[in-house]
This record gives C-alpha cells, structure tokens and sequence, in this order.
C-alpha cells in the first residue's frame, strides 16, 4: 500500500505583537467574574423553586429564567 506524503511543519513567523496578544488573551478569568457567573445561575435557579413551592407571580420565573440565562451566556467568556 502507498505512503502519504508527510506535511512540512509550518513555521511562521510571530510578531512580538501578535505574541503578546496571545498570551494576554489567555489569562484566567478574575474571580469575581466566576463568583458572579455562578451566583447568577444559583439565584436564578432559587427564584424558579420559590415561584412554584410558593406560588408567586409569573414575573418571579421569569426573573429566574433571565439570572440564569446570563450566567450561562458569561460562560461563553469563562476562560
């Protein structure tokens, strides 16, 4: 059977730049953005039991909803 061809190692170049960019972009999230993100989705998920165990308002799930919904789009930053 046949061999493939082996790739050549790309070698770029890297402006000190571009490198400096690259290492910022990778710093830990702080952890006050951690402490908020999941205190988001804990007092969302809180808001959504208490509506229905105490059968409040609907404006309460759907503040509940809306506390979750953005601790789960601060994820998406979450490094």
């Amino acid at each position: 059977m046949p061999e493939s061809k082996r790739r050549k190692p790309k070698n770029r170049p890297v402006s000190a730049s571009a490198a400096q960019a690259a290492v910022k972009a990778k710093d830990p999230s702080p952890t006050w953005y951690v402490a908020l993100m999941a205190g988001l989705m804990v007092v969302g998920v809180v808001l959504v039991i208490l509506r229905f165990v105490f059968e409040w308002d609907q404006t309460i799930l759907i503040a509940g909803l809306v506390a979750i919904a953005a601790g789960f789009l601060m994820t998406t930053n979450y490094r």
